[in-house]
């Protein structure tokens, strides 16, 4: 489920409580979202997971509450909250819930004509 969400600007807020946990679900809550690139708040309830895909761009995922699982071309990374990761461009990936999670995903899609890609 995905949902856009109005953050008000110059406004304090607390990341982790602006998404909830959905029973059996994966929520995704765009925070951000620019042609050059979008932020998303996102939870995954215990036993859910995004399926396997390939972006044209690095993603830079950091777990803001619980465990999650992130494999990055069939290698495992467990992070637990604090902890990230970047996802690097056009490599296979998969999100899992082991147990429930939270996480904030970033991704930016300009710069990389300045990397030769």
């Amino acid at each position: 489920m995905e949902l856009n969400i109005d953050i008000e600007k110059a406004k304090v807020f607390i990341i982790v409580e602006i998404i909830e946990y959905i029973p059996n679900s994966v929520l995704i809550k765009t925070i951000i979202r620019k042609t050059t690139g979008n932020v998303s708040a996102v939870s995954f309830d215990s036993g859910e997971a995004l399926a396997s895909k390939t972006s044209p761009y690095d993603t830079f995922i950091q777990v803001i509450d619980g465990k999650a699982e992130i494999v990055i071309d069939k290698i495992s990374h467990v992070l637990k909250t604090g902890e990230s990761i970047i996802i690097p461009a056009n490599v296979s990936n998969t999100i899992k819930a082991n147990e429930r999670f939270k996480m904030l995903s970033t991704i930016i899609k300009s710069g990389y004509e300045d990397d030769g890609i």
